[in-house]
């Protein structure tokens, strides 16, 4: 009896300890192919962009075609996350992570807001290594 209210109160935290983020999981997929407009499926109607050290807050559309410009002349390989968590205030979440590209690597920050069970990009990083 004991092993069997053990089990039935310790399978349900193990379920959920398995499961990512979908929506992480796929700004990460987007980011690895340098997919732009896969990435702005989880673009804010406002989103802060800044490559090194040129920032600018642009609008959906426009944020599309400046990763776009971006993943054009820095083609990447891969990206790997290296940090990400909630923040204290409220359930908003962040990303750290490493993206290789053909012309160098970057670490990259994303900011996301979380309305519900959905995240939407409202900063998002990258600075040369």
């Amino acid at each position: 009896m004991k092993n069997l209210l053990f089990f039935l109160l310790l399978a349900p935290a193990i379920a959920f300890a398995g499961q990512g983020n979908p929506s992480l999981d796929a700004i990460t997929i987007a980011l690895s192919d340098g997919n732009a407009d896969a990435l702005s499926k989880y673009f804010a109607d406002k989103v802060e962009i800044s490559i090194q050290d040129k920032e600018e807050v642009c609008t959906k559309a426009k944020a599309t075609e400046v990763i776009r410009s971006f993943f054009g002349s820095n083609q990447p390989k891969s990206f790997t996350q290296v940090h990400k968590g909630t923040s204290r205030e409220n359930s908003d979440q962040y990303c750290i992570g490493n993206l290789v590209g053909a012309s160098g690597n970057y670490r990259v920050y994303l900011y996301l807001k979380v309305n519900g069970n959905n995240l939407s990009i409202q900063e998002i990083r990258f600075d040369k290594e």
